[in-house]
């Protein structure tokens, strides 16, 4: 269960199961007059909700969710292997976001493909965490559950350059284990290598994404510049299944991919 404020959005998955979305407005009990009150600032924050706060389920709502219940576990139960740590997923770098990316070099080749030189994944698009120890399809839906899939994109160094520079902008993304970044305080590029190389502006790389970053979304502008474009055919939460029952026992560490500099 998260809850985030301040349009705020409650998630609820009972025994790893169901998930209720309830949408709450903030309503004005009083009118204020825009004048005499400014915004100053905004921020925000996700808190996980564990099942020690529903300690006391409701047995009514229980009975009536039994039905359904069932065939859910089905679908959501599965295990798929285990993982050696829990991950999750924030800018510049993190546990999550370094595993899935890499993941979507592993799904380029699904359809005969060399592997992509990067892979890239948004942190937005990590909407759970991974669990330590072992990993249920459920958990796999609950970090992916949108309908986006897996691409691979041909683009010119110096377009990449510029995708580098976008991944600056917004203070990191999910990049693969070839990348390294280093931002500047002000968000500005300062270096970036694949497979510690410099990118050669001339050169045509190859970058395993999602369809949904390949049209620009997420502030990925440079994407649109590829100069051709591989559908595999794959959800990306299935890619991230397929993975961990290959491998079974999955893990992750922190590498230095994304730093940036404090001075």
């Amino acid at each position: 269960m998260y809850f985030c404020a301040s349009n705020v959005i409650i998630m609820k998955h009972i025994t790893g199961v169901f998930l209720f979305f309830l949408n709450f407005s903030f309503l004005t009990l009083y009118p204020v007059s825009a004048q005499q009150y400014k915004v100053k600032s905004t921020k925000w924050n996700r808190l996980e909700v564990t099942s020690a706060l529903d300690a006391y389920p409701d047995s009514t709502a229980l009975a009536i969710i039994a039905p359904y219940k069932a065939s859910v576990d089905s679908v959501m139960s599965p295990v798929l292997g285990m993982s050696r740590v829990a991950m999750n997923a924030k800018r510049p770098e993190s546990l999550l976001s370094n595993w899935a990316a890499d993941v979507m070099v592993e799904g380029s080749t699904a359809t005969g493909l060399p592997a992509a030189d990067m892979g890239l994944i948004n942190i937005g698009g990590l909407r759970n965490n991974m669990p330590e120890g072992i990993v249920t399809r459920g958990d796999i839906i609950l970090i992916s559950p949108f309908e986006n899939e897996l691409v691979v994109l041909e683009m010119k160094g110096k377009h990449l350059l510029k995708l580098m520079q976008n991944i600056a902008a917004v203070g990191g993304e999910g990049v693969s284990s070839s990348v390294r970044i280093v931002i500047g305080k002000d968000r500005k590029l300062v270096s970036a290598t694949i497979n510690g190389e410099k990118i050669s502006r001339k050169r045509v790389y190859t970058v395993a994404t999602l369809d949904y970053l390949a049209e620009g979304n997420d502030k990925m502008y440079a994407l649109k510049k590829a100069k051709k474009r591989h559908e595999i055919g794959l959800k990306t939460r299935d890619v991230l299944m397929e993975s961990v029952i290959k491998h079974r026992i999955i893990d992750s560490k922190i590498e230095g991919r994304i730093v940036i500099r404090k001075e």
